[in-house]
C-alpha cells in the first residue's frame, strides 16, 4: 500500500500483520475451514455419546444378568452400593446408585435385539424408558430422530401426551404405520390434535387476554409452536390480508406442512366456538383452495383454536364429509395427566364413536 507525500514521491504505509491476514485469506474460504472442524467435533461428540449409550446398555445387561430381579435384595443391595462406590471412584461422576439402576432399566426397557439409535443421548434414553407402553415409547424414539428433538423438547411432548393426543386423531393401527413410515398418504385429521398445551406462553387464563395478544405470544415462541403442531409446519404469514372485492378479512397464522403438501390456516378463538367462526373458516378455506393453491398442492386446511366448543355446534355447522376446517381446544397451563386423559378419552368417543374408551395406563 502507498500514498503520495508533497513532494509527489511514494511512501510505503506497511500493512499491519493482522489486515494481511484478513486480506490474504476471505471470509468465505475461513468459514469453509472452520465448517471442516465444527463437523468433525459434533461426530466426534456423536461417537462418544453413543459410545457411553452403549456402555450404559451393557452395564444393565451385566447388572440384570448378575442379579436377576434380586436387585432388591439384601445381596443386590450390597453389590450395587459398591459398584457405585468403586466406579466413582475409578471413573468419575455418573455412577450414583440411582444412575445404576437406571442402566439395568435400560436393559430391561430395550432388550437384546433392539437397535440403539445413535441420535439420541442417555438423557434422550433415560426419558423414554419412563413410558411404560411400549407402543408410545417406539413412537417416541422415532418421532425424536425424525424430528431432531433436544431432550427437553422429547421431555415436554412426553409430559403433554403426544401420542395419547395424536391416538385421539389416528387409530393404532395408523400410529404404528407411522412409526415404520409405511402408512399410506396421511390424511389432514391425522394432523389435528385436541387439545393443544400452549403453556410455553406463559399466559395466565384472564378475561382481560384478547386474541391479539395469544397471537402475539405465539409469534415470539414460533419455534415452540411449531413444535406443538406436529411434523412438517413452516411459518408463512400472520395477518394474511384476502380482499374480496370492497371488504378485506385477515387470517391470523398462515403455515404450509410439506407432508400434507398443503396450506393450514389457523384462527384464534379466546371466547367460546360459534357458527359464525366456522363460517368464516370455511371462507378462507374456500378462497385459498380457489386462489392462492400452488400446482402440486393439496386443499388447505383451517384449524380453529378456541378455548371452549360445542362439538354439536361443530358438528351441524360443517358438512358431513368435511375434511378441511377443524376445530381444537387449546390450553394455556400445563394440565394434569388425569385432566388430559379425560380430554382425549372425550376425543376418542367423538371420533371413534364409541361410549366405552379407556386408555392404557400412561405412565
Amino acid at each position: 500500500m502507498s500514498k503520495k507525500t508533497e513532494s509527489g514521491m511514494k511512501k510505503v504505509i506497511p500493512i499491519p500483520h493482522a489486515v494481511r491476514v484478513e486480506l490474504a485469506l476471505d471470509t468465505a474460504t475461513y468459514g469453509d475451514i472452520a465448517e471442516i472442524l465444527i463437523n468433525a467435533r459434533q461426530k466426534a461428540y456423536s461417537a462418544v455419546n453413543f459410545a457411553m449409550v452403549e456402555a450404559y446398555w451393557l452395564i444393565g445387561k451385566k447388572i440384570v444378568e448378575l442379579l436377576g430381579e434380586d436387585d432388591r435384595a439384601e445381596y443386590g443391595t450390597l453389590f450395587m452400593r459398591e459398584l457405585s462406590v468403586r466406579l466413582s471412584r475409578d471413573f468419575g461422576k455418573g455412577f450414583t446408585l440411582a444412575n445404576l439402576k437406571n442402566m439395568r432399566q435400560f436393559y430391561k426397557a430395550f432388550p437384546i435385539g433392539y437397535a440403539l439409535r445413535s441420535q439420541l443421548s442417555w438423557t434422550h434414553y433415560r426419558l423414554i424408558m419412563r413410558v411404560e407402553n411400549e407402543k408410545a415409547r417406539q413412537f417416541y424414539i422415532e418421532e425424536a430422530v425424525k424430528s431432531q428433538w433436544s431432550s427437553r423438547q422429547l421431555e415436554r411432548q412426553i409430559l403433554t401426551c403426544f401420542y395419547e393426543r395424536l391416538l385421539a386423531s389416528q387409530n393404532k393401527e395408523a400410529v404404528a404405520a407411522e412409526i415404520q413410515r409405511t402408512a399410506p398418504g396421511p390424511e389432514p385429521r391425522d394432523f389435528i390434535k385436541n387439545p393443544y398445551v400452549l403453556e410455553f406462553l406463559n399466559i395466565p387464563p384472564s378475561p382481560e387476554l384478547y386474541e391479539k395478544d395469544l397471537e402475539g405470544a405465539i409469534i415470539m415462541h414460533l419455534q415452540t409452536f411449531l413444535l406443538e403442531m406436529g411434523r412438517g409446519f413452516s411459518f408463512v404469514a400472520r395477518q394474511k390480508r384476502l380482499q374480496l372485492q370492497d371488504d378485506n378479512y385477515y387470517i391470523d397464522l398462515v403455515f404450509y406442512n410439506y407432508i400434507l403438501r398443503c396450506f393450514v390456516l389457523i384462527e384464534l378463538k379466546i371466547g367460546k366456538l360459534t357458527e359464525q367462526d366456522l363460517g368464516q373458516m370455511q371462507l378462507y378455506v374456500n378462497y385459498y383452495t380457489r386462489e392462492l393453491m400452488n400446482e402440486g398442492d393439496n386443499p388447505p386446511i383451517g384449524i380453529i383454536l378456541c378455548a371452549e366448543k360445542n362439538d354439536a355446534v361443530v358438528r351441524y355447522t360443517l358438512p358431513e364429509n368435511n375434511t378441511q376446517v377443524f376445530a381444537s381446544k387449546y390450553k394455556l397451563y400445563l394440565p394434569t395427566e388425569e385432566e388430559l386423559k379425560k380430554e382425549i378419552e372425550a376425543e376418542l368417543r367423538r371420533n371413534q364413536g364409541e361410549r366405552h374408551v379407556k386408555l392404557e395406563e400412561t405412565p
